[in-house]
């Protein structure tokens, strides 16, 4: 299901009203949230200052051997994301880095891209064009999705979330479908291609659509202590405004893995590693100094924007995630700000392959149904503009790529193949 709003302003005027009827006390509300966030931003920023690592940093060793220490896990969940050392082997992630520079040359990629139509989806932002292919389908995306050691790693994952109350199973975190995401390729030296801080998975609609409002109904009903970013409970059946690149599976986090070594100043990731900070910008947009048809920035089918106008405290904790090397990977939980470094002062490409993680739920599911036939054709996801770049290109992964468990992560039935070549499978 998507969520239509027909008149923006009217939609926001209508429901800021119900939602401070429904709080009367908003104002204090927001000043005690604002509180928690200063201290949590004051201690982050200190850590940073100190050199200590403002991300947590799991060896991949430990997950898959099952020993990661419950003081860390606790930590992961608190700034709301980590790094996984090792999860691939150097060569392994180099030599992938090599085929996909290969994939990408051979099919003359580039020149299809500069003649591309430019994605509106970061266009409310002050940095909007990060160097990021829209490819989906080569061979290493393919095996890095369906490997044994990225399988462990987002299970790992999925299961810090509280998957089921109230007697309802919201998710199965033993799955791990593969959404299929894009790849970054970008240069030394390359200036402007960065993206401002950020969230995905839904802009307005978490104030405007009645799921994502039960998402966030301790923070609504003023209980915003009791907010759990990690409870599962209606995340599945939140409604998304319809978009290219909006993304409409739930992911429990987002995600990418290194192919090439990169570090502050390359041009890389940055984090608001606070897990709950949804809570302030929410309550954020209700405070009287916010226009009445205004959500502090957010617009339908657009990234949320975190901007220095209203949310400006948790911009201090904007921090780049530590140095990485080739077969690192980092994951950052759903809600958590983002950005992307304008400029990459480094020596050599920062390149990645965006792998999220994703759980079982039905909502996933029917997604999953319509992925299987993109693969199948080599079109685009349906999630993403419809480019189709990679239909005829040479070295794209094919079924015989895939491994048992890949076939069972991207929902590749024989059924479907057998359909899909007699021509009944649209």
């Amino acid at each position: 299901m998507s969520l239509i709003i027909e008149n923006f302003p009217e939609a926001v005027r209508n429901v800021k009203q119900q939602l401070r009827a429904a709080l009367p006390g908003y104002k204090e509300a927001f000043r005690e949230v604002e509180a928690e966030m200063a201290r949590r931003v004051d201690e982050i920023v200190a850590e940073r200052e100190a050199g200590k690592d403002v991300i947590p940093l799991v060896p991949y060793a430990d997950i898959a051997a099952g020993s990661v220490p419950a003081q860390l896990i606790a930590q992961i969940k608190s700034r709301g994301a980590c790094v996984v050392r090792r999860t691939f082997s150097p060569q392994m992630a180099t030599a992938w880095d090599e085929e996909i520079a290969d994939y990408v040359e051979r099919n003359h990629l580039d020149a299809k891209l500069a003649h591309a139509k430019e994605d509106s989806y970061f266009g409310t932002l002050a940095s909007a064009k990060p160097q990021i292919y829209s490819i989906y389908w080569s061979r290493p995306q393919v095996q890095a999705r369906q490997s044994v050691e990225l399988t462990h790693v987002r299970v790992f994952l999925n299961r810090m979330w509280q998957a089921e109350s109230g007697g309802v199973r919201h998710i199965d975190p033993n799955q791990a479908p593969a959404y299929a995401d894009r790849i970054r390729r970008r240069p030394p030296g390359s200036k402007s291609l960065g993206l401002s801080p950020h969230i995905d998975g839904g802009s307005v609609e978490r104030w405007l659509d009645g799921n994502f409002r039960n998402v966030y109904r301790h923070v609504f009903s003023g209980e915003w202590r009791k907010y759990d970013p990690f409870d599962a409970a209606f995340r599945t059946q939140v409604e998304e405004v319809p978009s290219p690149a909006v993304c409409s599976v739930f992911r429990t986090f987002q995600g990418w893995t290194a192919l090439t070594p990169q570090g502050k100043g390359d041009g890389t990731l940055q984090l608001v590693p606070i897990a709950n900070a949804m809570a302030y910008l929410l309550l954020r947009a209700l405070q009287d100094d916010v226009p009445d048809d205004s959500l502090a920035g957010a617009q339908p089918g657009r990234a949320l924007s975190v901007n220095e106008p209203y949310h400006g405290l948790l911009l201090k904790a904007l921090t780049s995630i530590p140095l990485m090397q080739p077969g690192d990977t980092v994951f950052w939980h759903s809600d958590v700000c983002h950005a992307v470094e304008d400029e990459h002062h480094g020596s050599g490409y920062s390149n990645v392959m965006y792998i999220g993680s994703v759980a079982g739920c039905a909502k996933n599911s029917a997604y999953l149904q319509k992925q299987a036939v993109a693969f199948l054709t080599g079109k685009t996801p349906p999630d993403w503009a419809a480019d189709d770049y990679e239909v005829d290109f040479k070295g794209r992964a094919t079924v015989a790529d895939l491994t048992t468990l890949g076939r069972a992560q991207l929902g590749i039935t024989d059924d479907l193949v057998k359909s899909l070549l007699s021509g009944t499978t649209a």
